[in-house]
């Protein structure tokens, strides 16, 4: 398939921006892009340049960049740059590593509204789509890439993906466009250049419409993605019942392996921001879901903990625990941070209700749990161990640890958040102290 600049048309008017922006490399795909896009103007008003994100990693970075301004300066584009650290850490891909800081920053930097245009082809995602098969990868890594998708405040949109690298390079050969060649792109230690130069040649001397085949084959894979998305967001609905930080164990186990694993994916990628692998989704299934209903099993994903509390799974975030022999001195006037604890202490004047304002004075002492601790909730007859409430209550035992504990003198007053003990509740009438405890929202990864 022949590529020109109007067959930008039908993918610009589908996304219908007021600004559009070309994640511009000065590589010959990317350089195509702009000066086809470049062609296109005025696309219904809207206005267009170009972001270059320096790497730091090769010599001549600097010189990229140089270039890629002096382009965009000869077609009357705006341009911006945008530096970034694609080193690599230890035991992660420097290709992955490079990759995710320039999306990284592209996603920071992206104006609200605009898109974000991308030279990826159908070559690229034939490449993608093989070395997702070689991974062992489901239905969602072998849809590749979309053709659009949100992205930060506005979207990112690749409208080459149906046309070869041969049609691309034919074009800037037909415009004498001068592009930067990057070293890299030859070194077959570099798995997607290993299948660009050694694999596919040969699978294209028996199948030449391989790249054609391979992204049909990820445009059918990305509907079954889709089809098993909006089954998961279904049973979610259905499961969660609006609490969406738990799931219930007892309904997980009805569903079909197949669905349940499904679904268990789709939720946990909504609480981490990535999918997790074969291997974690086993470990779940049969060290959580199956486990005795009063043990306590853990799984960790990435920087989360799968944990299982009675019929209810939660997705959390570890921290460490406040030491118990920690001891704050707290003026109820004004909040207490408690880092450590995932939360913040603010205190409200009340009636009727909270902790008796006249025995409170201007401060009060913060704890967590040792053990042994004793209240007697406002209306009821008689003390409780504390550990036997938190039981009652279904607080799970990693948060109980984290619970700040109100005393007054030497009494335990109230436990944040949950019961004020007597003899310090306010009466009918009276004025009072409400406590309140706010816990920090986790975020995705």
């Amino acid at each position: 398939m022949d590529f020109s600049p109007a067959a930008l048309k039908p993918a610009l008017a589908a996304c219908g921006a007021a600004h559009y922006w070309v994640a511009y490399s000065g590589g010959v795909d990317s350089h195509v892009l702009l000066h086809a896009l470049s062609a296109q103007r005025p696309l219904a008003g809207a206005l267009i340049g170009a972001v270059h994100v320096n790497h730091g990693l090769q010599a001549d970075a600097a010189h990229w960049q140089a270039h890629c301004r002096t382009v965009c300066q000869a077609l009357d584009i705006s341009y911006a740059d945008l530096a970034v650290d694609g080193r690599a850490s230890a035991g992660e891909s420097p290709e992955a590593a490079a990759r995710q800081a320039r999306y990284r920053a592209l996603r920071d930097w992206l104006p609200a509204g605009h898109c974000l245009l991308t030279a990826q082809h159908q070559d690229d995602q034939a490449e993608t789509l093989l070395l997702q098969l070689l991974r062992g990868s489901g239905v969602r890594g072998l849809a590749a890439m979309p053709s659009r998708m949100v992205f930060g405040a506005g979207h990112l949109l690749r409208p080459l993906l149906d046309f070869p690298r041969a049609s691309l390079l034919a074009y800037a050969r037909q415009h004498g466009l001068q592009w930067i060649e990057d070293p890299s792109n030859t070194d077959t230690g570099i798995d997607r250049n290993y299948l660009r130069h050694r694999v596919l040649p040969v699978l294209r001397e028996r199948w030449p419409a391989v790249s054609e085949t391979l992204a049909r084959s990820a445009g059918h894979c990305a509907e079954a993605a889709d089809l098993l998305a909006g089954l998961a967001v279904q049973d979610l609905a259905d499961l969660s019942q609006g609490t969406v930080d738990t799931l219930p164990v007892a309904g997980l186990q009805q569903l079909p392996p197949a669905r349940r694993r499904n679904v268990l994916r789709d939720w946990i990628a909504v609480h981490t921001g990535s999918a997790p692998s074969t291997a974690v989704l086993s470990r779940v299934e049969s060290d959580v879901l199956h486990s005795r209903i009063d043990a306590e099993p853990c799984v960790s994903i990435g920087r989360r903990e799968l944990r299982r509390y009675r019929d209810r799974l939660y997705l959390i975030a570890p921290s460490p625990e406040p030491p118990p022999e920690r001891v704050l001195e707290w003026d109820v006037n004004n909040p207490l941070i408690l880092p450590d604890a995932g939360g913040v202490l603010t205190a409200s004047e009340v009636a009727g209700r909270g902790i008796r304002r006249s025995a409170v004075g201007r401060g009060v002492r913060i704890t967590f749990r040792r053990g042994g601790e004793r209240c007697r909730p406002a209306g009821r007859r008689h003390h409780h161990v504390l550990k036997k409430l938190l039981q009652e209550q279904g607080v799970p035992p990693w948060e109980r640890r984290r619970l700040p504990l109100i005393y007054i003198g030497d009494r335990l007053a109230a436990v944040a958040g949950l019961w004020v003990c007597e003899p310090f509740a306010a009466a009918t009438g009276e004025a009072g102290l409400e406590i309140h405890w706010q816990r920090e929202p986790q975020r995705p990864e």
